[in-house]
Parts: C-alpha cells; structure tokens; sequence
C-alpha cells in the first residue's frame, strides 16, 4: 500500500513539475511550457530562477509567522513586550528586499532587450489582428495574404473535424525552423495581442501603430498561442496556431499557399503618416 502511495505522489509530482515537451497545453501542467526559441529560454531560466527565489521567501515569512504566534502567544508572556521598534530589524527589512529588486533588474533588462532587438531577419511576417479572427501576410514570398478563424467552438466540432478545440484554426501560419523572423503586427479595430508561451512572443496589436518583435523557432512542431488582449465579445475565438516545419517544406508550403490564396485581396502598404501641425495629432499615426 505504501509503495503504491510513493509511485501515485511521484508519478503526479514529475506530471505538474516538468514542463511539457508538446506544444499544446496539458491537463494539470503547471510549469510554463517547454521554450521552443532563444527568447523563451532566457524567459524560462528568468522564470525558474525567480520561482526558487519567492519560495525561499515564502517559507521564510511563513516560518517567521509560526515562530512569532508561538512564541510570543499570550500564555507564554503574560506581561506584553513593550518594544516599539528595533533600528537594526528595520534597515534589514527594508535593505534586503531592495537588494533582491536590484538584481532581478539586471537578467529582467537584459530579456527585454533580447525580445525587443530585430537584426538581420531572414524574413517577415505581417499580423494583423481583427474583431475576431488574425490576418497574415508574407511579404517576401510574393505577398499573399489569409485569414485564420478559429476551427472548432464546440467539442463537438472538435471531435467531427479531429482539432483541438478552442485552439486550432482554418489556415495555419507555416514557419520554417531555425530561421530568424521579424513580425509586425498592427490591428484594423481594436487592441488584440498576439502571444505564443513558446517562442517568447506576447506583443499588442494597436490600430494605426506598427509593433515590432521577432522569433527563431528551435525544434519543428505546431504551437497554440490566444490573443491575450480583450477585445469584444468573441475575444475567447481567436486562437493562433503556427507550424514549424524545415526550410524545403516551408518553401514546398509557400508555393501552395501562393496558388491558395491568389484570389485573397492584399491589404494596401502601412506608411507613417506626414507629421500634423496641431501637437494633439499623434506623431506616430499610421495610414494605408
């Protein structure tokens, strides 16, 4: 009977502390999931290091807590204390936790640096977010355009089309592996986000703004992402789901995907606006 409790209570400790090695979420899965890029990677270290650090402070506050009632309860001391300060206490407190602060700035500045930085892309990919559905065009190979709903509402609809449901879409984004991508991102309505835990990604999409970040998947595999901004009534039905797949297959894909979606319309080129005289204009309205 013990070993049959040891085998369950490890069995279910490995399921919620080890991160997920497919893309798609996991019943239970507790950790973040398993980085498929450069950018998630340091945020996962970032995370897990952070993660050792509130719990040492946890069990240390809590301890604390637990020494304090039993200690000092009100059996055990009949006269009170009348302490009302301590200098020494008060400067540890306050110069501990400042110093912890301080050195979480260096590795968090440093991953936001990382995410922010696009050089040297091998190519774009154009999102546009819309109320609710995305947009997604490849401006380096040929500049086709599709949209992407989401597959399945129902589980029903999930079981008689064999996706995920809430989670797949249409038309899937094709990526090739370990090839440095540049997305921009901008909207036709309202704020949407467009964010995949797996490659590090979680950027607004803002009307009349062009955002910029970028992602190098690292390991081939299709990855679930939601739009993390809400944005009206359907904002639970716009899923992202994007295939990595080798650089012959993505190019193998593009060539489809141009004879596809050749009757699509292709949005008109964002261009920054010329400057308004009026201070109340924004500098950086964008117009198509």
């Amino acid at each position: 009977m013990f070993n049959r409790i040891v085998a369950l209570a490890t069995g279910w400790l490995a399921l919620v502390s080890t991160p997920a090695l497919a893309a798609e979420p996991k019943p239970w899965q507790l950790n973040l999931p398993h980085p498929a890029s450069p950018v998630a990677e340091l945020a996962y270290d970032f995370h897990t290091i952070l993660l050792w650090i509130i719990t040492i402070i946890t069990i240390f506050v809590a301890a604390l807590l637990v020494y304090v009632c039993v200690r000092f309860r009100e059996s055990a001391n009949p006269t009170p204390s009348r302490t009302t300060h301590n200098s020494l206490l008060e400067v540890l407190w306050t110069g501990i936790p400042v110093l912890i602060l301080v050195a979480i700035v260096f590795p968090s500045m440093k991953l936001l640096y990382a995410s922010d930085r696009v050089e040297d892309a091998d190519m774009t990919l154009k999102i546009i977010g819309n109320q609710w559905y995305w947009s997604y065009e490849y401006p380096d190979h040929g500049n086709f355009t599709f949209d992407a709903y989401v597959a399945a509402r129902t589980a029903d609809e999930a079981k008689e089309l064999g996706v995920a449901r809430l989670m797949d879409t249409d038309n899937m984004v094709v990526l090739p592996v370990d090839t440095k991508i540049r997305l921009i991102m901008t909207s036709n309505d309202v704020l949407h986000n467009w964010s995949i835990s797996d490659f590090g990604v979680r950027l607004d999409t803002v009307p009349g703004r062009l955002n910029e970040t970028w992602m190098q998947a690292t390991r081939e595999g299709t990855f679930y992402g939601f739009c993390s901004e809400l944005c009206g009534i359907d904002h639970a039905f716009m899923p992202i789901a994007v295939k990595i797949v080798s650089k012959a297959e993505f190019e193998k894909w593009v060539t489809e995907a141009q004879e596809k979606f050749a009757d699509l319309p292709v949005s008109a080129p964002v261009k920054v606006a010329a400057k308004s005289a009026t201070p109340a204009d924004n500098d950086n309205v964008l117009t198509r």
